[in-house]
């Protein structure tokens, strides 16, 4: 079975009945389990386990030293391009808002990947918007070219490829793909996307599937949340990334939780996340999956990403800046969102190390 199949048998899901149904019983009972399956995970997402959030989160610290350890692996985002050509109606790149677009020359990226080298990251990803022609695989490969000579690692944030263009990008360099499906809606979703080739709901679904088929190290998943209710996201990411687990076992598999933020074209989010709700995805996604990874980006304030920081998180972004250019002399106003974390490097650094955990520039070895 597909994992479209799989959705599409959570089309007509009654989670208001099913949550209905949970009681403290059952979240206790699903608390001494040792493995949980896809419905106490969804329990775990219920009103009911709001009470009951101190345990889950000592066992998630448990299950996440056990599998991680007491570390943070830092990365930042480059954004190389803005040029977009969808219309996605919550996005601050989308066509229609008239903003300065660029598109960074291979000396450019040279200059911001030696600025961020220099703080000693050796994780990023690389962004562009969804434009094929003005940000071709090509021109993705020749950054990626220069973006080696830097980084141990690259993550590829860019519109759904082909899997033989998946394999030519590891084939240069890139190791990691991050790619939000935004909402698992696929009605809602077509609403959001009125036009563009983002529109095609099944092509970015099995995106990250065609690039564990070409070899991708990791994948990294999310729904982006305020866009729809957030706990049926949750769950739906959940599915996809256990699905991803399960059919490719050599795949690091991890999930991002963001949350709608500030951007040019002001959007405003259908469904309130509260700092509690995220909270509660976290928490469980790490008791159903305690393998998984789990960002947590500077779309959240400093104190907030602190306090996550021993809840299960194994990622954070430091550093950030989501204009094209940012860090070399281009527009930081003009960024897909609003930072809320601004700290450098230094400061995550001496943050983690105060909470008893080590930050981590590279985590893997290539033989």
């Amino acid at each position: 079975m597909s994992f479209y199949q799989e959705c599409r048998q959570y089309k007509d899901f009654d989670y208001a009945g099913f949550f209905a149904s949970i009681n403290e019983t059952d979240i206790e009972r699903i608390l001494g389990k040792e493995r949980i399956n896809e419905f106490d995970y969804l329990a775990l997402l219920s009103e009911t386990a709001e009470h009951y959030l101190e345990p889950m989160a000592q066992k998630a610290h448990r299950l996440t030293i056990q599998h991680f350890g007491r570390v943070i692996l830092l990365y930042t985002p480059i954004y190389l391009a803005n040029y977009c050509v969808n219309s996605c109606v919550y996005c601050g790149f989308r066509a229609s808002n008239k903003l300065e677009r660029k598109k960074l020359s291979l000396s450019e990226v040279e200059k911001e990947a030696a600025l961020i080298a220099a703080t000693g990251l050796k994780h990023v990803i690389i962004l562009t918007g969804e434009s094929r022609k003005m940000s071709p695989v090509s021109y993705i490969k020749d950054c990626v070219e220069v973006l080696k000579k830097y980084f141990a690692s690259i993550c590829i944030e860019v519109y759904p490829l082909e899997e033989h263009e998946y394999a030519e990008l590891i084939q240069t360099g890139v190791d990691a793909i991050t790619i939000y499906q935004e909402t698992y809606n696929e009605d809602l979703y077509l609403e959001l996307h009125p036009t563009g080739p983002k529109r095609n709901y099944l092509y970015r679904l099995e995106a990250p599937e065609r690039a564990c088929r070409a070899g991708i190290r990791s994948a990294n998943l999310g729904a982006l949340l305020g866009l729809d209710n957030w706990r049926s996201e949750a769950f739906l990411t959940g599915l996809h990334a256990h699905y991803l687990q399960k059919n490719y076992p050599g795949v690091d598999v991890a999930i991002s939780l963001p949350r709608l933020r500030p951007h040019l074209g002001g959007y405003h989010p259908r469904c309130i996340v509260s700092d509690k709700n995220l909270v509660q995805y976290l928490l469980a996604f790490r008791l159903f999956i305690p393998r998984a990874g789990i960002t947590i980006s500077t779309r959240e304030r400093a104190e907030f990403r602190d306090n996550l920081l021993q809840l299960g998180v194994t990622k954070m972004s430091a550093g950030s800046c989501t204009a094209v250019g940012g860090r070399t002399g281009g527009n930081e106003e003009i960024g897909q969102f609003d930072i809320s974390d601004p700290r450098g490097v230094e400061e995550m650094k001496k943050m983690i190390y105060a909470q008893g955990y080590q930050p981590v520039f590279k985590d893997w070895h290539q033989f």
